[in-house]
């Protein structure tokens, strides 16, 4: 089973999609793709660290998330990958055959896998003049249309509160 759960910034996407990852067959594993570059958003990642249960593992993926992706499918029940939009920045020149490569990996996931997907909206806001903002911004909305293509659910976060756009 995949999941998107997709958000604007502090929507409350990263806490639902630990409390789906929570209420998964165990054993379970997150898979964080964000890494701080600055004090503030090392603040955010220590806050999520402080409050995850501690007897789930974390692993930092980088730009290796789909190969990371297909070898935990074979040991664990649960995953939850935190978050598309910082995976694609570590894409930088790779970006479509990393695209690829996760969308092959997805599509290796048994039914009794659960995987709950972490992304940011794209299409949510005003989009900056730099051609850097808008390329990345058409290309995780490229991801976020493919990997809710092939999810199960797809739920949009707001406020706090799960809408749901497609429903498992």
């Amino acid at each position: 089973m995949i999941r998107l759960i997709l958000g604007g910034d502090k929507s409350g996407k990263s806490d639902f999609g630990l409390q789906r990852l929570y209420e998964g067959n165990s054993p379970s594993v997150l898979l964080a793709t964000g890494q701080a570059q600055d004090f503030s958003f090392g603040r955010q990642i220590l806050d999520h660290r402080l409050a995850r249960k501690p007897e789930i593992p974390v692993k930092e993926t980088g730009i290796e998330l789909p190969r990371l992706l297909e070898k935990s499918i074979l040991e664990y029940q649960s995953i939850l990958i935190d978050s598309l939009d910082f995976w694609v920045f570590s894409c930088g020149d790779q970006w479509q055959q990393a695209q690829d490569a996760l969308l092959h990996s997805l599509s290796l996931v048994p039914d009794d896998v659960q995987v709950t997907i972490v992304s940011c909206e794209a299409g949510l806001g005003p989009i900056a003049a730099s051609s850097q903002v808008r390329q990345f911004i058409r290309r995780l909305g490229t991801l976020n249309q493919a990997v809710a293509a092939v999810s199960d659910e797809v739920c949009l976060m707001i406020a706090g509160i799960p809408l749901y756009v497609k429903k498992a």
